[in-house]
């Protein structure tokens, strides 16, 4: 294992020694869907890999008949021992499939079955929190363009040299905003989260991690373009909902979903990439990738924000690491 090898030099090392035909995401909650924009970005643009992504014990007890030794397995966990993203990694090597991992503890416990490590910053500011779904993102355009090419190639990576300071200055523009939503919501009972495009589970992680785990609120999450199959139906006066909204291709759904919640005066907080200026310093063409690291960033001083007006520590737990489960 070499940690210190970048993207590039893994995924050549890897396309040399087998033909990569499937690509699988493994993760558990956050980390699951720090995954996901990469997942996202190889579905818009490859087009013979295979693309999968799954929760750990998902991959580990229904474990799909494809993977083998023309797999590459990509997990993620941020302490490096949540015990399913570990037997993920075993599992995985019985059936073959090259792992390349993402944690930030040097020799944890999901080191021991990957092929690759590439360790990640977290603590040490906004911007190094988005480094497990930026190094992910690179490795799955590492992948493409190795593999099967990829026109806006250099455009991803200009893109990589710009989104972390700009992650880390919309972080921290957004602190008089996140205090005036903490005061606005710190007494409701359920907060509804929804996004769409590669933003879609950070909706997911903010409703069950920042929300469900770190402050005991009911949450619910789906895709803002599945608000009018069935959510929808619950949008009243009042009702507290929160829309990441994206700049690029998928605007328009996110837009479509805020004008029915404005329609009906739902109590709506918008955390949406445009503020930030996203599109003046990320080309067009890959434009949508890049929106989770912006709203990421941001909607964690939402939540820190939230926690401060609650006298809820975002580390505290009821279960978690303090029962066996």
């Amino acid at each position: 294992m070499n940690s210190t090898m970048e993207a590039k030099d893994i995924i050549k090392e890897i396309v040399g020694k087998h033909e990569v035909k499937h690509v699988v995401f493994v993760g558990c909650g956050a980390s699951k869907a720090d995954l996901y924009p990469a997942k996202y970005f190889l579905d818009q643009n490859a087009k013979q890999l295979r693309i999968s992504h799954y929760t750990a014990n998902e991959f580990n007890f229904a474990t799909p008949t494809s993977v083998d030794e023309n797999t590459v397995v990509i997990s993620a966990s941020l302490g490096g021992a949540t015990p399913e993203t570990v037997e993920a990694n075993a599992v995985a090597k019985d059936k073959g499939a090259t792992v390349i991992s993402l944690t930030r503890m040097i020799d944890a416990p999901l080191t021991k079955d990957a092929d690759y490590v590439i360790y990640h910053r977290f603590a040490e500011n906004y911007a190094a929190k988005l480094e497990k779904t930026g190094y992910c993102l690179l490795l799955a355009v590492e992948l493409l363009n190795q593999v099967e090419g990829y026109e806006h190639y250099e455009k991803m990576l200009n893109g990589f040299s710009k989104i972390y300071d700009l992650a880390q200055e919309s972080a921290e523009s957004a602190r008089k905003a996140a205090k005036q939503f903490a005061d606005r919501f710190k007494n409701e009972k359920v907060i509804y989260i929804m996004s769409s495009g590669a933003t879609h589970e950070v909706a997911y992680s903010s409703s069950v991690c920042l929300m469900m785990e770190m402050q005991w609120i009911n949450s619910g999450t789906f895709h803002a373009g599945e608000f009018f199959h069935g959510p929808f139906e619950i949008v009243d006066k009042d009702v507290p909902f929160i829309l990441l909204m994206n700049d690029g291709k998928t605007r328009a759904i996110d837009s479509r979903a805020l004008a029915f919640l404005d329609r009906f005066d739902a109590k709506t907080e918008v955390v949406d990439a445009l503020d930030y200026g996203l599109s003046a310093h990320i080309e067009k063409e890959v434009l949508d990738y890049f929106n989770p690291f912006v709203i990421t960033a941001v909607f964690r001083v939402y939540a820190e924000e939230l926690s401060y007006a609650r006298e809820h520590p975002l580390t505290k737990r009821r279960y978690m690491w303090k029962l066996s489960y």
